[in-house]
């Protein structure tokens, strides 16, 4: 058993997360400013003899005993990190320095969630995880693409300089119940435009392409990823390689909600990128670790999460 800290731990990840840890018998601390995360996320669990939820902003110090340190605090989709870029890239930053100083204190275990988005707009397809990336550092994303690589950064010199035991992930487009309506997020936003029968909003031609995983599989990862002892430090792709174009994600959650739902087209968004899918021998090589829940699957487990969410 351990005592572990997961901050970020009431979002959409985080509470997944904080789930799979107390099911696994660990004591669990989950830190939140609930900018993006919800108090409902983790109010089945507030009761529970081994969780306890602490509001606070990583960008302020904290001091914890642990034994495992989760970083998954930084609100993920373009709606809220571009909603206070500086607030956003100053989580991701000064949040990695706070993790890794309480790291270095305590001698715990720290796991970074980085992202896709460290790809930019790739030129290699797929991503491994030595592709260095196509960023532009000054564009309306760069707040959340920049802020995660510079984490990256951090943990690395942390890594070389002070000999902690890291563990870097990027994450790739992740969905399943417990995801925001309103966070811009193109399976989100699909499945409440169809059970809302709103036209579905695709951004382009709908030709640009998605890899889509469900929560359950990357918290699999996460966990098979800090338990691995061979003191790998990534980073580490984790995400489903299937993939598939916006038009057929949108023609498949019109038929899986049976909605009369039309789709229309609006300019994509600056620095979209127009391809992503993973890479993930390594996680597979290391960890014996891939994603087990087919998109049909997952959406229909998202599709009756949102269709209680809906009603209310």
């Amino acid at each position: 058993m351990k005592r572990i800290l997961v901050t970020g731990g009431a979002g959409f990840l985080g509470s997944h997360l904080c789930d799979v840890l107390l099911e696994k018998g660990h004591d669990v601390i989950c830190l939140d400013n609930y900018f993006t995360g919800r108090k409902a996320n983790i109010a089945h669990l507030l009761d529970h003899p081994r969780f306890e939820a602490m509001r606070h902003d990583v960008i302020d110090p904290f001091k914890l005993e642990v034994d495992w340190i989760f970083n998954l605090a930084c609100p993920a989709s373009p709606v809220h990190y571009q909603h206070n870029p500086i607030k956003t890239i100053k989580t991701s930053v000064m949040g990695a320095i706070h993790c890794l100083g309480l790291a270095k204190r305590t001698g715990a275990r720290v796991f970074q969630a980085s992202t896709s988005e460290v790809y930019g707009d790739p030129a290699v397809h797929p991503q491994p995880e030595s592709y260095w990336g196509n960023v532009n550092p000054i564009g309306i994303r760069s707040c959340y693409d920049e802020g995660k690589r510079c984490a990256e950064t951090l943990f690395f010199d942390y890594h070389r300089q002070n000999h902690l035991d890291i563990r870097v992930v990027r994450i790739f487009n992740t969905y399943g119940p417990r995801m925001m309506a309103d966070d811009g997020r193109v399976v989100s936003n699909f499945i409440v435009q169809a059970l809302r029968g709103e036209d579905l909003t695709i951004y382009g031609d709908g030709t640009q392409t998605r890899s889509f995983c469900y929560v359950s599989d990357l918290v699999d990862g996460f966990v098979r990823f800090m338990d691995d002892g061979s003191g790998f430090p990534g980073p580490l792709n984790l995400g489903n390689p299937g993939e598939f174009t916006m038009l057929e994600l949108a023609e498949k959650v019109i038929a899986m909600t049976g909605s009369r739902s039309k789709i229309t087209h609006l300019p994509l968004p600056q620095d979209d990128p127009k391809q992503r899918r993973p890479d993930i021998r390594i996680a597979k090589e290391r960890l014996g670790w891939e994603p087990k829940v087919a998109l049909d699957e997952g959406l229909e487990n998202t599709i009756r999460h949102f269709q209680k969410t809906e009603k209310r």
